[in-house]
């Protein structure tokens, strides 16, 4: 059924920020590089968690970035998109409710917001970052290795351990989206959230095709 890889979608990001989130909580913030290392492994398992129970069903997007460099591909239809983005915001909205239940403060839910200090350093990385990351996806995917979810979910984690200090790492609009809506935060930051991340899916699109890889299938 079309509806289970938009449900897919909604599962794998809610695992991503849910998992992610709470890695943030269990160390107190990225107060050092020790608790740098630790959220960047969280959010990088969270992936490779979803990658392994829904990727099969929605090809494991879980970020609007991703599907929009897949639909400039043709690898998904814009109908397909529209739901997937859907998924993918709804999903990261209702991990950070739970987020806000379990922790029992609304005020938590705003620790795991991507935040910066410098608008030029966050736009410049959240581009870099993101670019990079959507890149690897593309070509190990279409690749069909079987390491591809390790390779991804790894990916994610180098992202995390080279951007968090600049721009928080999100990479990922419905990342950054669910804990700004729950927290009621500084929504004035969130729109690097959201364009920087489509920016450098498209600049990963354009990366693709200029070095493009032959199908394995």
């Amino acid at each position: 059924m079309v509806i289970n890889k938009y449900l897919a979608e909604l599962l794998g990001t809610f695992i991503l920020v849910v998992l992610g989130s709470m890695g943030i909580l269990a160390v107190g913030g990225a107060n050092g590089a020790a608790e740098i290392i630790a959220i960047g492994f969280a959010f990088g398992l969270a992936l490779l968690a979803g990658i392994w129970v829904v990727g099969h069903v929605s090809g494991a997007h879980f970020n609007p970035a991703v599907t929009l460099a897949m639909l400039l591909d043709k690898r998904v239809s814009f109908s397909d998109a529209i739901g997937y983005w859907i998924g993918q915001f709804a999903g990261a909205g209702v991990a950070s409710l739970v987020i806000w239940a379990a922790a029992g403060s609304r005020e938590a839910v705003g620790l795991t917001a991507t935040t910066y200090t410098d608008l030029d350093t966050a736009i410049l990385v959240e581009v870099l970052l993101t670019a990079i990351f959507v890149w690897v996806i593309m070509v190990v995917v279409q690749r069909g290795h079987n390491h591809a979810p390790a390779a991804i979910a790894l990916t994610l984690v180098g992202v995390h351990l080279a951007g968090i200090p600049f721009s928080g790492a999100s990479v990922n609009p419905a990342r950054s989206f669910g804990p700004a809506a729950v927290s009621g935060g500084d929504f004035g930051q969130l729109w690097v959230y959201i364009y920087a991340p489509l920016i450098g899916a498209i600049i990963a699109w354009g990366l693709y095709r200029l070095f493009p890889v032959e199908d394995s299938g």
